[in-house]
């Protein structure tokens, strides 16, 4: 964890729970703030984490990002099983729920600043005394919930419009929406640019009242798994420095299929 009071100005703050990832090899690092924040670093961004773990969860991989990790007992813990008909998920353990008020001052201007929730840790909203040029969102984490069993579905979610309506850019994929075509579209009317990922399908781009899809190239998958997480951070990289979200997809959907 770094030190609050020795902080210094970065360019691309993402904030969320890091997850601790049960795999059949051992536990890994993985949430959006992890992935997304190391494509920004491979970008030649400054980088600030903004994150909440547990002792069990070693912050290692991230390198020399510098992270405030508000103390929790545990890390954000999911079990992902793949099926033939899709990823079975569920949420073994979850960590404390993260307060803007961790995020340092000098931090608050970012240029871009990232909310990443991935299990429903923080507002959708930012408060007062935050002013990036870029406010993106990747909204997977509002728009969970689950059961007694623990597993993961979709869930409504909370402030959604407000959110949306502040957004300058949105990134989800169709698995967060379960494919529903009528709530995309909706999402689209209620934001200033939404972004679909569909996987090896490449992505949509809603912009401006257009839609285009941007086809990802055919590559051999080794592991998906943070593909749409390093998508966010290069669409928000990219929109940032050229203002054009149609050039920031192609970027985005490139920079994913290497990854």
């Amino acid at each position: 964890m770094s030190d609050i009071a020795l902080v210094q100005p970065v360019d691309y703050l993402v904030i969320g729970h890091v997850a601790h990832d049960l795999t059949p090899e051992g536990p890994r690092l993985g949430g959006t703030a992890s992935y997304s924040a190391l494509t920004a670093m491979a970008l030649g961004l400054r980088v600030g984490i903004v994150t909440a773990s547990g002792p069990e969860t070693s912050l290692a991989p991230l390198g020399d990002i510098p992270v405030i990790s508000i103390e929790s007992p545990n890390s954000t813990t999911f079990e992902n099983i793949y099926t033939k008909s899709g990823r079975i998920q569920y949420l073994r353990a979850q960590a404390t729920r993260i307060d803007f008020n961790a995020v340092p001052a000098v931090w608050r201007s970012a240029p871009v600043i990232h909310l990443g929730p991935i299990a429903n840790e923080m507002d959708s909203v930012l408060p007062e005394g935050f002013s990036p040029d870029l406010l993106g969102l990747t909204p997977q984490g509002w728009m969970r919930q689950w059961d007694s069993e623990c597993r993961v579905s979709r869930g409504e979610w909370q402030d959604a419009e407000a959110a949306l309506a502040r957004a300058d850019a949105v990134v989800i994929s169709r698995e967060d929406v379960n494919g529903d075509d009528e709530l995309i579209e909706h999402m689209a009317h209620q934001t200033r640019v939404l972004v679909v990922t569909e996987s090896a399908a490449g992505a949509v781009l809603y912009w401006n009242g257009d839609r285009r899809r941007f086809r990802a190239p055919q590559v051999q998958e080794v592991d998906a798994t943070g593909a749409g997480d390093v998508f966010a951070a290069g669409f928000f990289y990219r929109l940032l420095n050229t203002h054009d979200p149609w050039e920031a997809t192609r970027f985005a959907t490139l920079l994913a299929s290497c990854s």
